[in-house]
């Protein structure tokens, strides 16, 4: 039995669906003040090599990238972030690298490895390959989230099971792929059958995490508690909130299933109708003097803001303080200009959705 008739979620959705999503996608405008994920970092960048032919990856500039990635590799498996492992080898020792799953680290060097190793027929690669996959897996949680490191802290927010940064929903996809995709045909069975377990367990967590506020379920937060799966605090400007852009991502991950249970639909419509009410009409943030300020636009598009308070659902703003202020204006230039506190989040999402609900309707609780 394949993965995909053990788990029908595993396949990708139905084609005319993907088919406007993708062209949403091309048509849309850049997110606002950062992309759909806020930090931007010089990582490696796997979509730079993904369309390439089998030949390019058995060229000698192939064999060079793969040859530095290869020295960044973590003793753990993974990769470190916010450096492009493809650029130069790595000259250090290698029991201080430190791997991560954090901004897009790590998924994207397991991918290019496989593609160089199976072109090539490497062996280095491949086992590299095989190590990347076994620490994604062995990473996740038995309630099912990943931390942003492995082995996760004991103490600091990074054990937490993160969504922050598209963390989650970026390896969510990777296991599917892993279970599912002929880009992972040839990874034995005993994997493939682990990543779909792992993909299926990750989305049980997903919808445990959705946030309910005087019974309704709304959104989710940037982290949640790995045990107890309660929202949690991340560094000292990102507190336990209702997340305008992760939250984004993670619907979206749930609209991508074909064959959705009753309770990934009803998530869904629950996190759509979150994102109408927390949209934010009549104001646009625009930079000035080297500042960012909000101004009144009765004509701007809406935004969303990163996060909301729990209980009332105001946005909410933060400075290394650690100290709550509900006017973005209270907060330090430095945390105003450094960080994506406002975004389109919503937009796009929203414009997906009403293509989903249409193959999606929303069915009544007693029904």
């Amino acid at each position: 039995m394949t993965p995909d008739e053990r788990n029908p979620e595993l396949r990708p959705a139905d084609p005319s669906y993907s088919a406007t999503r993708r062209a949403l996608l091309l048509g849309a405008a850049a997110q606002f003040l950062g992309s759909a994920s806020p930090v931007s970092a010089a990582g490696f960048e796997w979509k730079r090599y993904s369309g390439r032919p089998d030949e390019w990856f058995r060229s000698e500039e192939a064999a060079r990238i793969a040859e530095n990635i290869l020295s960044h590799q973590s003793p753990e498996g993974s990769w470190p972030k916010n450096q492009d492992s493809s650029a130069m080898k790595y000259v250090g020792d290698p029991r201080r690298l430190s791997g991560t799953f954090d901004n897009g680290a790590s998924l994207g060097e397991i991918r290019f490895l496989n593609r160089s190793g199976q072109a090539t027929g490497s062996e280095p690669q491949r086992t590299a390959v095989l190590r990347g996959i076994d620490v994604v897996l062995k990473a996740q949680y038995p309630t099912g989230g990943w931390p942003q490191y492995y082995p996760p802290p004991k103490t600091s927010y990074h054990r937490h099971i993160t969504f922050n940064d598209s963390t989650s929903s970026n390896l969510m996809e990777f296991v599917r792929d892993l279970a599912n995709s002929t880009e992972f045909s040839h990874l034995d069975g005993d994997r493939r059958r682990r990543a779909a377990d792992a993909f299926a367990h990750g989305i049980v967590c997903i919808l445990k995490c959705q946030i309910r506020v005087k019974g309704l379920a709304t959104v989710w937060c940037a982290q949640h508690d790995e045990i107890t799966l309660e929202p949690r605090k991340g560094r000292a400007y990102e507190h336990a909130s209702l997340s305008g852009s992760e939250s984004a991502g993670v619907a979206r991950l749930l609209m991508s299933l074909q064959a959705p249970s009753r309770e990934v639909v009803q998530s869904v419509h629950a996190a759509a109708r979150w994102f109408e009410s927390a949209r934010l009409t009549g104001i646009r943030v625009e930079r000035r003097d080297g500042d960012r300020i909000v101004v009144a636009d009765p004509a701007a598009p809406p935004l969303w803001a990163r996060f909301y308070e729990i209980e009332t659902n105001r946005p909410i703003f933060s400075g290394r303080d650690g100290i709550i202020r509900f006017q973005f204006s209270e907060i330090e230039k430095e945390r105003r200009t450094g960080y994506a506190w406002y975004g389109d989040w919503g937009t796009q999402l929203l414009k997906e959705y009403d293509v989903w609900k249409r193959s999606h309707p929303e069915v009544p609780k007693d029904a």
